[in-house]
């Protein structure tokens, strides 16, 4: 590709608005435009590194064994009632009727239409396993589009499911992808980490995210570098250290007046006797039309990814005041589970407490009489729990439960996360499979998504600096930019047109950088696109030579212009090693 007959709108200064890198340097060298608020057109630079990530990720689909798909990214209602999504994803949905007043949908993500397509097709346990996949737009309403290609309502992902006739498959598929995706993420020159993940809205009892560290992310992880363990703030866990108050008086309950206290932190600045970890924190979620109640160390936040976990179940939310009021007979703020039962607040389904309450003394609670405490709460004399679980945000003051070295929190970018979703959408679509004693049973599902422009956002991210992007080579949009320095010179144009045409003979991605501008200009551009290896046509081709340098280490090395293909197919080479 010659630049000059090229549309790369390069910007000299950052856009007004943009945040994180990626976002100010892909729109600056000219690879994405905003449309709306959450969409943006792939100018071609952009295009090009896409392409090339969807080769990679084709490449390692097919190489496990999968079999590629295009889905409708229009999808009827029926297929999200069937799986009782239709109510539990609304917020995040985009959705229409047709001309016949039909509800329809675009397509977040596609179990649904892969488990109908099993239904369909899948009936005897000889069609088994399968792995199939898609490479297809999805669209995400997203509250607060933000940060280029990093938060958006309308983008590319790769979704692959596994189909499997028992555990033993899911796990055996489950593995392929995960190395399947450590080999994707590898050959796009990311460096990543996978971390335990909450599986969310998706369902199932495992999955795992692939993290890239940066600023720009929106994920917590959680991270003990001692030994390893990594999880997204939602699935971390810590050591649990078991609570001794050596020697101390065991105090009788008894009532006390709290007015006009509602918080946490405005008891600790009421009494002397109610630190925040000292006190019970009382909340009440409505889960399947059932209340129930979370007890949680004052200064502990509760985990929403667990407790639905725990509960196993859809959709959870907290309990309206007026609910609170009618089960407890008190409003927020004053709320405890001192004497709770069944018998006398028959609303109450149960009580789940955290396991860092366990054997706590002296602790300070709401009496369920509005402005009324109780202190001197000994938990396992005063409340009935039915449930020891974790359920509270993991601290960076936690210790791994692993072996017990400080924990420490860190921003990751999310660039694909694997389910292990079990029979959920196939019991929905009643997708069985007949065993060979006749009997039928649900076939056994995994979901497996990457998000094709999050790895070209995470890639920038990674590799910058003051002059522009640095492409990794595997996914750059072109491997050599051939720079003239004087345009008017016939003897560097030849040269140039000359290896030119030679390398894209040899199917090298090159571009010729034949416009009429200063030298200066044309490196900035170079160096702001991220092309990792620029050809220096000047003076010194006078001694038969042309300037190679690298835009990863800048290190600059004069060749002969007859080895200049050899010599830089032999470095891409051994660029790939090193990565």
């Amino acid at each position: 590709m010659r630049w000059s007959q090229s549309f790369i709108p390069t910007l000299r200064e950052d856009p007004v608005g943009a945040e994180a890198i990626s976002h100010k340097l892909l729109l600056r060298a000219g690879f994405i435009r905003q449309l709306t608020a959450g969409v943006y057109i792939l100018l071609p630079l952009a295009q090009r590194v896409r392409l090339k990530v969807i080769e990679i990720i084709r490449q390692e689909m097919n190489r496990i064994g999968g079999q590629e798909f295009v889905f409708s990214a229009l999808q009827p209602a029926e297929l999200w009632q069937t799986s009782g999504r239709w109510d539990t994803v609304a917020d995040i949905m985009f959705r229409l009727q047709d001309r016949k007043k039909a509800p329809m949908a675009l397509g977040l993500t596609h179990e649904e239409a892969f488990a109908f397509i099993a239904n369909q097709s899948i009936n005897s346990y000889r069609q088994l396993p399968q792995i199939w996949y898609q490479i297809q737009t999805k669209f995400r309403d997203e509250a607060r589009p933000k940060s280029g290609l990093l938060r958006v309502r309308e983008f590319t992902m790769k979704d692959s499911y596994s189909l499997d006739i028992d555990q033993a498959g899911l796990d055996k598929a489950y593995q392929a992808h995960h190395d399947a995706y450590c080999k994707i993420y590898e050959r796009c020159g990311l460096a990543f980490t996978p971390v335990q993940a909450s599986s969310g809205a998706m369902g199932g009892n495992e999955s795992i995210e692939f993290m890239v560290w940066t600023d720009a992310g929106e994920d917590r992880i959680i991270l003990c570098k001692k030994c390893g363990y990594a999880a997204n703030i939602e699935k971390a866990v810590a050591k649990v250290i078991p609570y001794e108050e050596q020697g101390k008086e065991i105090l009788a309950l008894e009532q006390f007046p709290t007015p006009g206290i509602r918080t946490i932190d405005q008891l600790v600045k009421f009494s002397k006797e109610a630190a925040a970890d000292k006190q019970i924190k009382s909340l009440i979620y409505l889960a399947d039309s059932e209340l129930v109640i979370i007890l949680l160390r004052g200064d502990h936040e509760l985990n929403e990814a667990k407790l639905q976990s725990v509960l196993k179940t859809g959709a959870i939310r907290p309990a309206t005041d007026q609910e609170i009021k009618e089960a407890l007979g008190a409003l927020p703020g004053s709320l405890g589970a001192v004497h709770v039962t069944k018998e006398k607040h028959p609303k109450i389904k149960k009580i789940i407490a955290d396991l860092y309450l366990k054997d706590r003394k002296n602790m300070v609670t709401g009496a369920n009489i509005d402005d009324m405490h109780w202190k001197g709460v000994s938990v396992s004399r005063d409340i009935k729990v039915d449930e020891w679980v974790d359920v509270h945000v993991v601290k960076e003051t936690d210790l791994c439960h692993k072996c017990g070295h400080k924990l420490e929190m860190i921003k990751g970018l999310e660039v694909g996360h694997i389910f292990k979703l079990g029979t959920k959408y196939s019991e929905a679509f009643r997708a069985n499979a007949l065993l060979a004693d006749g009997s039928s049973v649900p076939i056994i599902m995994g979901c497996y998504g990457i998000g094709v422009e999050r790895i070209i956002a995470a890639a920038v991210e990674l590799y910058n600096d003051q002059n522009g992007i640095i492409w990794p080579l595997s996914i750059a949009p072109f491997s050599v930019v051939i720079t003239p320095i004087n345009n008017a010179d016939p003897k560097q144009m030849e040269i140039a047109t000359k290896i030119y045409d030679e390398m894209n003979e040899d199917g090298i991605d090159v571009l010729l950088d034949d416009r009429d501008e200063r030298p200066g200009v044309k490196f900035k551009d170079a160096d702001l696109i991220g092309v990792p290896f620029r050809l220096v046509i000047g003076k010194s081709i006078e001694k038969g030579e042309v300037e190679m340098r690298s835009r990863m280490d800048q290190s600059v090395k004069m060749i002969p212009i007859d080895s200049v293909t050899k010599v830089l197919k032999a470095r891409f080479t051994l660029t790939q090693t090193e990565k």
